[in-house]
């Protein structure tokens, strides 16, 4: 079954200097039925304007994925460590108990565009607290799984994110490891099939709840980045 979760349901804020939408409860969004999914505890995507930033502060045990899609971002901890990420490239965020945070907008010009995932981390597994990983323009990514594969980075959770870059005509057939996924259109039109041969279309921005689907077949109408969030747990 793939239900889609459009752009236009999902949460929304303009602080000015904060433009965001927001999967699941977040900040002052909040919706009981949408605490999560799964290991998944939060899919924001945000725009900074030139020069803003998130101050620091601690958070849940969780890996904090960011996607950077436009401009350059700092982050720092407590600790004194800083890491940049710029357009085209991921960085992952073990974040550590009794540490905080922070996130900047290194420009004074171009806003900062990116997309945030938090996955719950298994408090037994520890891993490399900043990992990077430089984005493909073309072709079907394991961006993120439990043990590195192919190059991936390394989730403290049972957790295989793919990173989709489609030309129109183009598809992929990904395997589903557990009972339930989250598909999201980062840009460009999807047809998402199933194993029931049940077709929902997406558009930039929107997501997919997928539950009970053992193959999903995704095929790029327009231009298209996508992410396919493999949620065994």
């Amino acid at each position: 079954m793939i239900t889609c979760r459009t752009a236009q349901q999902c949460g929304q804020a303009d602080f000015g200097w904060l433009q965001a939408r927001y999967t699941f409860s977040f900040g002052h969004y909040f919706d009981p039925k949408l605490m999560g999914y799964a290991s998944l505890r939060v899919l924001n995507q945000e725009v900074l304007a030139p020069g803003a930033s998130f101050q620091p502060r601690t958070y849940p045990s969780v890996d904090i994925l960011n996607l950077i899609l436009q401009g350059e971002a700092e982050y720092r901890d407590s600790d004194g460590n800083a890491a940049r990420a710029k357009a085209g490239e991921a960085l992952l965020l073990a974040t550590q108990p009794g540490l905080s945070y922070s996130e900047q907008n290194v420009s004074s010009d171009t806003p900062l565009t990116r997309l945030q995932l938090w996955l719950d981390a298994c408090p037994e597994r520890s891993n490399e607290r900043v990992q990077r990983l430089t984005l493909p323009a073309a072709g079907n990514l394991l961006l993120a799984s439990p043990d590195g594969a192919q190059g991936s980075l390394q989730l403290r959770q049972q957790v295989w994110i793919h990173h989709l870059a489609l030309q129109p005509g183009e598809e992929q057939t990904l395997t589903i490891n557990g009972p339930r996924a989250y598909l999201q259109s980062i840009h460009g039109t999807i047809a998402a099939t199933g194993e029931r041969h049940e077709v929902q279309r997406l558009t930039c921005g929107d997501g997919a709840f997928v539950r009970e689907e053992n193959r999903l077949t995704i095929r790029a109408e327009t231009p298209l980045r996508a992410l396919l969030i493999d949620l065994p747990v």
